[in-house]
């Protein structure tokens, strides 16, 4: 199965695991799985970052570098993507979240998140 993987579940995957659920540690052992991370997640770690939050504080470049060396798949931002956008109702207006929706329905693949707001959406979400 093809996932693509929310923005703080990259973080904690990388520097926080303990904060991973079981599900999600039993989904990121299974061999037949593949991990996608969105060029998306990695701007809002940019952003945040440069902005001083506590909770984005990893060098985005060394994120990339270390998934793509962990077989992880990286997706760009298209603009089939960016205009799926409007399609979502507002249940979350957090711009990075909606955009790996939109990545998520155009691709295909199932956006694996912790964030209660975000798996509220139909579709291929999935709280873990």
């Amino acid at each position: 199965m093809k996932f693509l993987l929310d923005t703080h579940l990259l973080l904690w995957i990388a520097g926080d695991p303990e904060r991973l659920s079981e599900e999600l540690r039993n989904e990121l052992s299974d061999a037949a799985n593949e991990f996608i991370f969105s060029a998306g997640s990695l701007w809002e770690i940019s952003i945040k970052s440069s902005l001083g939050r506590d909770d984005f504080r990893v060098d985005p470049r060394l994120l990339r570098q270390a998934l793509l060396d962990n077989g992880y798949f990286e997706l760009p931002i298209t603009s089939e993507h960016a205009v799926s956008i409007d399609a979502l109702p507002p249940l979350h207006k957090d711009p990075f979240d909606r955009i790996l929706l939109a990545q998520a329905l155009a691709e295909g693949v199932t956006l694996l998140t912790a964030d209660e707001q975000l798996a509220r959406y139909a579709g291929p979400v999935r709280k873990v």
